[in-house]
């Protein structure tokens, strides 16, 4: 696919997804959302990407739907639901669950772990696609908020189930009901983030953590933790996820990164895990 609104580059097996519309605050379209779709099944597909960070590119990460977008919804004659169906687009995450298939919820679907870079403002659809990412982390002073309340529309895209489960009832109502502004410390007291680094290192700050993880762990142990955590806050049924998880630990201890684990732990050195494959849990 030709990319006009995204970029992407990989280094020590790291993929960088970057939001491209710095003109319009990488506001969100049609386009960017195939464009997206389309990078993130790519990296689920190559091997020596290990780990996925989303940012955006510019002063901002994404402020939104783009306006013009919006307006055309409200002009059309035409059903907003039907519209904004995408079956012509990748399907990254699909098939894992029935309720993963879903817009950016099939983030969870994903085998390999996604961090949300959020390099400045966080508004609407873009809250809510970070919220569906695995970890997240903001530069001091980025904006977010969900706009929706101010704008005349409902709470969009799931956030109105996942950012409860994020940051309690309380955080989330208030998130969702006022519309206003957030700096990147009140979102990580209210635990929406994972941490919150300074403006002029942010980038290089995350890429530190994301290639840390993709060195360090074990691949398809982070394939198997990703699962678990994901499917288990369906479950409601902590002994299922206690009986899984033994069941899953005695698979993995016949699997050889247990082996490179344990021998790179007692001699002090950097484990060497295998990359992903069809063979794998």
């Amino acid at each position: 696919m030709d990319l006009h609104v995204t970029e992407l580059r990989i280094e020590n097996h790291v993929g960088i997804v970057r939001l491209a519309r710095p003109d319009r605050g990488n506001s969100w379209t049609n386009r960017m959302n195939a464009e997206y779709r389309w990078l993130m099944q790519s990296l689920e597909d190559n091997p020596d990407v290990r780990v996925i960070v989303v940012t955006g590119a510019g002063r901002q990460f994404c402020v939104g739907a783009d306006f013009k977008a919006l307006d055309h919804h409200r002009e059309s004659d035409k059903d907003y639901v039907e519209s904004s169906r995408h079956e012509d687009m990748a399907r990254p995450g699909h098939g894992v669950r029935p309720e993963f298939d879903h817009e950016l919820v099939w983030h969870w679907g994903l085998s390999k772990p996604v961090i949300a870079a959020v390099n400045g403002a966080c508004a609407g659809i873009a809250l809510a696609l970070t919220a569906f990412c695995d970890l997240r982390y903001a530069a001091a002073g980025a904006k977010f908020t969900s706009s929706t309340p101010r704008l005349g529309l409902p709470s969009e895209y799931g956030l109105s189930w996942v950012l409860p489960r994020i940051v309690g009832l309380t955080r989330a109502a208030e998130v969702l009901l006022t519309g206003r502004v957030f700096v990147a410390e009140e979102m990580l007291a209210m635990g929406f983030l994972n941490a919150v680094f300074p403006a002029e290192a942010f980038e290089a700050r995350v890429l530190a953590v994301a290639t840390e993880m993709a060195h360090g762990v074990s691949p398809i142990a982070v394939k198997a933790a990703k699962r678990q955590l994901y499917a288990e806050q369906l479950d409601h049924d902590p002994g299922h996820a206690v009986e899984n998880a033994k069941a899953l630990t005695g698979k993995f201890l016949k699997h050889p990164d247990f082996r490179e684990g344990v021998a790179a732990a007692q001699e002090k050195r950097a484990p060497f895990f295998a990359a992903l494959s069809d063979l794998g849990p």
